[in-house]
């Protein structure tokens, strides 16, 4: 009999299962077994007390047979999934799902996938934590509520298929925020001197007259150039040298939120492509050494570092760059998350000697170029900082102050790994009293910018510092935007949509909770405390239940609709109002502006394609929906239910210029039928000419 390990990645069981050999049995539960229904609200709610009703997905059903299987024949089962509340959440399905006590199975932890890792967490097994667990479930209680009771709200007064969630609505407010400031701003108009010394040294007025001029200071062109003709009257010295030394403080190590940051500004990756390969590096790959996890954990909002990781790195430092860039001590860093306790340690290589040169050897694309990001702002992170002398020069004129600016670097520190633009902007060497020549001024207007639209990257910044979300949500939390066409991702900026205002104008006037980012960081905080046994789940989700639940009932009559619909310029023959564009169960249709008063519905599409004649009847065929899609189908219905494929249709009748038809003279029109190509007149059914070959071409001469 083996011992029976269970984790929730195939890949993750390959490596543990190489470092352990056949003493055990590793098998993957392939991520989450049981879950609430995909199809149904799946939570009983009685006398404030709430039972989720968890089944086993069809996907999931072999494996959890073979999982039963290897569990009633082994000699002891572990628990092995991630260390975060999804992997104990995991772990407590898999248990039930076995038919085991939750209680009573043995539980693994570890940070990273390495032979010792795995070797230390089987010698110090522990038990599930059950506040974990409820608090992993009150998540997603309080997630499944907010979804299948306010986005069927939401469509039935906007459109079909709009969704709403806790995070995404959060999310989605602040975007169309950013949205409405910049299309509400109004630049202001201000004007700056461009002036530059001999040997082409740019300075900054910062006084005039005894007082400072800042950004904004100059706002009339007339004052501007008053002091530009001052500027080019006056004689220049050196007042002031000012010199000072300044530190850069190294980097802290990634974790999640500012690993997708920087995968998106440095590699122009997606937070979902940044996460995906993080996946991999984690779970393992190939190396020097044998197929193993290369980084740590990649779902944490925590800094901490292993004292035996800091002492591998201080050690490769010193050998590869020298003892100058090693500090005194170990650098520790400390997160400005609140409640940062999702996992033990920042992202780190695991092996230091798997250096990003030799990880070229076993690593490509993506991978690649993520690990080097983590690797060296790893190593950078325990190197000492980068050291400055600043120099500023201040240049007196007969009523001005200028100053000029320039730094050089004295040691370069962690730049050395990370590289740094512009490390030195020297200035030649000055002595007070010394004059200098004014070598150009000149006015240039300049317009206030208004404030620029996120990045992925900079919207997962403000969700981190709002504490909306957690480290495992802010990826799929931008997917999910996207997939639902509230925004779109331009040239690395983030839309909204028109649909994105509407959803968010109802929700701040009617849920405004949803959307306000305080209620929700906070909604968080609780959810942290579930996990550390200082708040009862069940009374959590009954606080939030109740009150929302009253706003849905009454929002079923008090909301408006706003139906998104599009003027089409043509008139309801019933009642005479406009006919508009709406989105309905079967796509898009066109129905009566008056509706519900008036219900009627166009029972063929205006369409702009030609898909050409009924075969039966002569009629255009005009296309329609149905519940397996659009298809083609006679103008004539229902006098004639000729229908078509629209695949296999897909006409587009080709007039023939100047080619007329030998009956009535009408324009010839190639078309496409079941034989093939063939050629007829326009004014078909009326005219029946009908020809494999087009009749020649009219002369365009009246006569010889």
């Amino acid at each position: 009999m083996k011992d029976l390990i269970i984790v929730e990645s195939p890949t993750k069981a390959r490596t543990i299962k190489n470092f352990l050999g056949n003493d055990y049995e590793v098998i993957a539960s392939k991520g989450h077994i049981r879950d609430l229904p995909k199809h149904s609200f799946g939570i009983k709610i009685e006398e404030q007390s709430f039972v989720p009703e968890y089944e086993i997905d069809k996907s999931h059903k072999a494996i959890t047979s073979d999982l039963k299987k290897l569990a009633k024949n082994a000699k002891k089962i572990y628990i092995a999934t991630d260390e975060d509340r999804e992997g104990e959440a995991i772990g407590f399905h898999i248990a039930i799902a076995i038919g085991k006590d939750p209680l009573k199975l043995p539980r693994i932890v570890f940070h990273e996938i390495t032979k010792k890792a795995i070797v230390d967490s089987l010698k110090n097994p522990r038990y599930l934590d059950m506040d974990k667990v409820n608090a992993q479930q009150a998540r997603r209680l309080l997630d499944r509520i907010v979804g299948y009771r306010l986005s069927p709200l939401i469509a039935s007064k906007i459109q079909r298929g709009l969704s709403a969630g806790r995070v995404q609505s959060s999310a989605l407010k602040i975007v169309v925020d950013r949205e409405k400031e910049i299309l509400e701003f109004k630049p202001i108009t201000y004007y700056v001197l461009e002036v530059l010394f001999s040997k082409d040294l740019e300075a900054e007025l910062v006084e005039f007259n005894g007082e400072k001029i800042q950004k904004l200071s100059l706002q009339e062109e007339k004052e501007a150039l008053a002091i530009k003709e001052v500027l080019k009257k006056s004689q220049f010295v050196i007042k002031e040298i000012e010199n000072k030394k300044r530190k850069v403080a190294s980097p802290p190590p990634f974790m999640t939120s500012t690993l997708q940051q920087s995968a998106s500004s440095f590699l122009g990756f997606s937070p979902s492509r940044t996460m995906q390969n993080a996946q991999k590096l984690y779970e393992g790959v190939m190396t020097h050494k044998g197929s193993m996890g290369v980084i740590t954990y990649m779902r944490t909002d925590s800094l901490n570092i292993a004292k035996e990781a800091q002492e591998e790195a201080r050690a490769m430092i010193a050998k590869t760059y020298g003892k100058e860039y090693v500090p005194s001590k170990p650098k520790v860093y400390t997160t400005k998350s609140k409640n940062a306790q999702e996992a033990h340690e920042a992202i780190r290589p695991t092996l230091m000697d798997f250096t990003p040169q030799i990880a070229a050897q076993y690593l490509k694309g993506d991978e690649l170029k993520l690990y080097t990001l983590i690797y060296n702002r790893f190593l950078s992170s325990q190197m000492n900082d980068a050291e400055f002398e600043l120099q500023n020069i201040f240049i007196q004129g007969s009523q001005s102050l200028l100053k000029l600016g320039g730094r050089k670097l004295l040691f370069d520190g962690f730049y050395r790994v990370l590289g740094e633009e512009d490390k030195d902007k020297l200035l030649p060497s000055f002595k007070e009293g010394e004059t200098l020549k004014l070598q150009k001024c000149e006015v240039v207007t300049k317009q206030t910018e208004p404030p620029s639209r996120f990045s992925e990257a900079s919207l997962i910044k403000t969700l981190e510092s709002l504490g909306i979300g957690r480290p495992s949500t802010y990826a799929p939390t931008i997917s999910l935007l996207t997939s639902r066409e509230y925004i779109t991702i331009e040239k690395k900026q983030i839309k909204p949509q028109e649909i994105a205002f509407k959803v968010i104008d109802l929700l701040q006037g009617h849920f405004e909770e949803i959307v306000d980012s305080q209620f929700t960081a906070n909604l968080e905080e609780k959810l942290d405390e579930i996990a550390e046994s200082k708040q009862d789940w069940q009374k959590l989700l009954w606080q939030f239940y109740e009150p929302f639940i009253q706003k849905i009932t009454e929002g079923k009559n008090t909301i408006k609709s706003q139906k998104v619909t599009i003027p089409t310029g043509e008139f309801c023959p019933l009642c005479g109002e406009e006919l508009v564009k709406r989105n309905g169960k079967f796509g898009e249709f066109i129905g009566c502006s008056g509706y519900p008063k008036c219900k009627y519905i166009k029972k063929e599409e205006t369409i702009q394609e030609d898909f050409g004649n009924c075969e039966k009847c002569g009629k255009p065929m005009v296309k329609k929906h149905s519940r397996n899609g659009k298809f083609l189908a006679c103008s004539g219905y229902p006098e004639c239910k000729n229908t078509q494929s629209l695949v296999q249709n897909k006409k587009t009748n080709i007039i023939l210029e100047g080619v007329k038809c030998p009956k009535d003279g009408g324009d010839i029109v190639e078309r496409k039928g079941r034989r093939g190509k063939f050629y007829g007149c326009g004014n078909y059914p009326k005219c029946d000419f009908v020809s494999t070959h087009p009749p020649q071409k009219a002369s365009s001469h009246k006569g010889d």
